[in-house]
């Protein structure tokens, strides 16, 4: 009588082979969809948020860069008229998805023309366009060259003539009046005590407003205490 045979040790080694191709064709299928299916990759998008659309002189701009993400690099800016001329490139860190990007300067007649303006950003490959316009007011404000001599006198490298003859020149008589002439002969008899450099410096900071400057430098001028040589004293 011959050895009988276990039909299920066969059936069970020709199942293996099977099981094999299995684990071998899913990994062949995912390669193959990685070739022919590349992952997509979405580009960063950015977009400017502006405080408002209309500015007048004496205002200052305020707007927001919006990122989708964060990539590591600047934000480029430009600032240009309705004729095309414009700001260099103004780099803005972006550290955050929403990025407020507040100006020092405030619109001034000598540097801004009245119009519309456009500010266009660059970010990581994506750009975005956003539009304001400045129009014309009553607005008087102080020229930002003033801040610059008015830092020059509050450190002492400025004699205090030279910065009324600096205001003279360049502030609207509107809002400050020297109503004396200054020369090179007088310039440097006037004097204007330590303590007013708090107001300076208020003014520089942003506490005061420039028109709160201008009262204050007007009442000093007014009360004589900011003193003048006799002979301007006599014109006053």
């Amino acid at each position: 009588m011959g050895k009988s045979i276990d039909l299920r040790f066969l059936l069970g080694k020709l199942k293996k082979p099977k099981m094999k191709v299995r684990n071998v064709t899913l990994p062949i299928i995912l390669a193959i969809s990685l070739v022919f299916f590349p992952a997509v990759y979405a580009e960063p998008s950015v977009t400017i948020i502006m405080e408002k659309t209309t500015y007048s002189y004496c205002e200052r701009l305020f707007y927001t860069i919006e990122v989708s993400e964060i990539t590591g690099d600047n934000a480029i800016i430009h600032i240009r008229d309705e004729t095309g001329k414009g700001s260099s490139a103004i780099p803005i860190p972006i550290t955050n998805l929403q990025n407020p990007v507040p100006s020092l300067i405030a619109f001034q007649a000598e540097i801004f023309p009245l119009g519309k303006y456009f500010i266009d950003v660059e970010y990581s490959g994506a750009e975005f366009t956003s539009e304001f316009n400045l129009i014309d007011s009553e607005n008087i404000c102080i020229p930002e060259v003033i801040k610059q001599f008015l830092i020059e006198w509050l450190n002492d490298k400025m004699l205090d003539g030279y910065l009324i003859d600096a205001i003279q020149k360049y502030v609207d008589t509107k809002l400050i009046d020297i109503p004396f002439e200054i020369n090179d002969e007088n310039i440097r008899e006037i004097d204007i005590p330590d303590w007013v450099k708090n107001v300076g410096y208020w003014w520089v900071q942003g506490v005061i407003s420039d028109e709160d400057f201008a009262q204050v430098v007007n009442y000093l001028i007014d009360k004589k205490i900011i003193s003048f040589p006799t002979e301007m004293v006599n014109e006053i």
